[in-house]
């Protein structure tokens, strides 16, 4: 079976895994907008394509899979998950599994406003959650609430447009200027609904864990892996150590069977033993993946046998706990659009 990876920018890693779970069996290709995409040069075969907003984006990747016999797509960017889960029974239709959950899953978990609902339709802990400096000014004077306080937009992905504020002050100014700026970014194409197009939020303390959660192609629940953070960089896990914690193993274990995602849900949840707080919820393969791997779970490995109709070998589905990682940072030179790549060429009629 053959194996495409969408908007695999960075992710080298992830094509690695892939290309050993397929061993001889397949090729592993990755897709891209830009052709200096470092995941490209790590592929069996790679494409650049049209942005994921642009009308033509799904046309291409369904060519790229039925020329080149693609059976299983991995999804790896949040702003695309919306566009094939609406487009999921067009890659079936053609004998192509796509990684990707239902359209009211992936909603669920990049509209906030909605992850919120879902919390609380589920019992589970969200932090005191506000959509306007006046709700939260109300719950700052009634002792409810104290800062700090973290305004993030409604939609996001990376730590997009997350910010920290200190005092009233600071709510002020950075709540108006982040509402002018999400206006001007992605944000826009993806939603007519744009108010409330932010919330305010306590800055919760303790301990920071990654979660991922794991569901088969069928939505069952199957596994929860828990690491430990120890170190963030530009929004995404940079050192972590695998944990055996049941606690957080049963609250993965609960959304899993709540959500019903499909395929990897990468979740961000902080507090103590007093309590957690879920943060962020994505449903897809997440920075904090790695470190799953490399403590001896294997889900690109598992995803392959549930699409070929085989049970996954148990061990692909469990981590030693106290696996501590890193990640650090590697140069690759890039091939030009004369070498192997295969760029998107606008004048092609696929």
């Amino acid at each position: 079976m053959n194996v495409l990876l969408t908007c695999a920018g960075r992710r080298n890693y992830l094509v690695d895994y892939f290309k050993q779970a397929v061993g001889g069996r397949g090729r592993v290709l990755a897709a891209d907008q830009s052709a200096s995409a470092p995941a490209l040069q790590a592929a069996d075969e790679a494409y650049v394509v049209p942005a994921v907003f642009d009308p033509d984006y799904i046309e291409r990747l369904l060519s790229i899979c039925k020329s080149r016999r693609v059976g299983l797509v991995i999804p790896l960017n949040d702003l695309e998950l919306p566009v094939l889960a609406e487009n999921k029974a067009r890659f079936q239709s053609e004998g192509i599994i796509v990684v990707v959950s239902d359209a009211s899953v992936v909603h669920i978990c990049f509209d906030k406003y909605q992850t919120l609902e879902f919390a609380k339709k589920h019992g589970i802990a969200l932090p005191p959650t506000f959509f306007s400096p006046v709700e939260t000014r109300q719950a700052l004077d009634a002792g409810e609430l104290t800062f700090p306080l973290i305004i993030k937009p409604r939609w996001g992905s990376a730590s997009f447009g997350v910010e920290v504020c200190y005092d009233e002050d600071e709510l002020k100014y950075i709540f108006e200027l982040a509402k002018k700026r999400l206006v001007r970014s992605f944000v826009a194409k993806i939603s007519a609904d744009m108010e409330p197009c932010l919330l305010i939020q306590a800055k919760i303390g303790g301990q920071e864990y990654g979660l991922d959660i794991v569901n088969d192609l069928s939505r069952r629940h199957v596994c929860t892996f828990v690491k430990r953070k120890l170190a963030m960089r530009s929004g995404e896990t940079d050192k972590a150590v695998s944990v055996d914690h049941q606690e957080l193993s049963d609250i993965g274990t609960n959304i899993g069977r709540c959500l019903g995602h499909v395929g990897n849900l990468d979740l961000d949840i902080c507090g103590d033993d007093d309590g957690f707080f879920l943060i962020d919820m994505n449903p897809r393969f997440g920075g904090g993946y790695p470190f799953s791997q490399l403590a001896g779970a294997n889900v690109p490995a598992a995803l392959l046998a549930w699409a070929e109709g085989r049970q996954p070998d148990p061990s692909w589905l469990k981590i030693s706990p106290g696996i501590t990682a890193s990640k650090y940072s590697q140069l690759i030179i890039l091939k030009t659009e004369t070498d192997e790549i295969n760029p998107y060429d606008q004048t092609k009629d696929y």
